[in-house]
């Protein structure tokens, strides 16, 4: 089945250009360049280790680094650490609503939180058409993950899905909020939600040991990180 879904599939690779995690190293893309994509056939390029941003779909594609490693939770398998079910317990006032269209409260608060967040990345100045930009794909429903206090909106996941898995594209959240550790929380809603919906991993990304800011996604066991070729289990307790 995956031979099939992965006919007409081509793909290009990008010019050298410097790495936005590593300093001092170059990094390139692998990117399909052509292909009728869907959501089947997303799934099966997420097992091989592809990512996308709006409606592209690349990986790494680095000849002398293998620092970038695909990473996916077991959603059957996992269960919260005492940490995380402190946090569970913290947020218990929050409510998950699942959306599928962005309005301009997820704009305000994705700006608020690039502000007062990121300001030293890429997405600063945040924008409407910058988040609409990443956010959207042509070839897959959007679906945002949301938590609201009452009727005000706490945190926003963007999360692909299809039909055996989901995959974490962007959350962000109140910058106001540090107390509830909501960047934790978007995760572990996306896995609450994930498992009632009987998905099998929820994708979390590339993982790059060397770089701090990834080291949260490491957290949530047992995991699997593609290397090689291969996708290899890390599990709690595993040296």
């Amino acid at each position: 089945m995956s031979v099939n879904l992965l006919k007409g599939l081509y793909c290009g690779l990008t010019k050298p250009f410097p790495c936005a995690y590593l300093p001092g190293k170059d990094e390139q893309l692998l990117v399909v360049t052509q292909s009728p994509m869907d959501a089947e056939r997303y799934e099966v390029l997420l097992a091989m280790g592809f990512r996308r941003n709006g409606s592209d779909v690349y990986r790494p594609y680095c000849n002398q680094c293998q620092a970038c490693q695909s990473l996916r939770v077991d959603v059957k398998a996992f269960e919260p650490d005492r940490r995380q079910r402190r946090i569970l317990k913290k947020n218990s006032d929050l409510s998950l609503r699942i959306e599928h269209v962005l309005r301009h409260q997820h704009f305000d608060l994705y700006c608020r939180y690039i502000n007062a967040r990121h300001q030293d990345g890429g997405m600063y100045p945040p924008s409407e058409s910058q988040l609409t930009h990443f956010a959207k794909a042509t070839w897959l429903p959007l679906t945002l993950l949301c938590l609201y206090r009452g009727r005000q909106l706490m945190a926003c996941a963007i999360t692909d899905e299809t039909p055996g898995v989901y995959s974490a594209l962007y959350t962000f959240f109140d910058p106001d909020e540090e107390k509830r550790s909501l960047g934790t929380l978007g995760v572990l809603m996306q896995l609450e939600a994930a498992k009632r919906r009987g998905k099998s991993w929820l994708y979390l990304g590339y993982q790059i040991d060397e770089c701090t800011k990834m080291n949260y996604k490491t957290q949530y066991l047992p995991h699997e990180r593609y290397k090689g070729g291969a996708w290899q289990r890390f599990t709690p307790g595993a040296s």
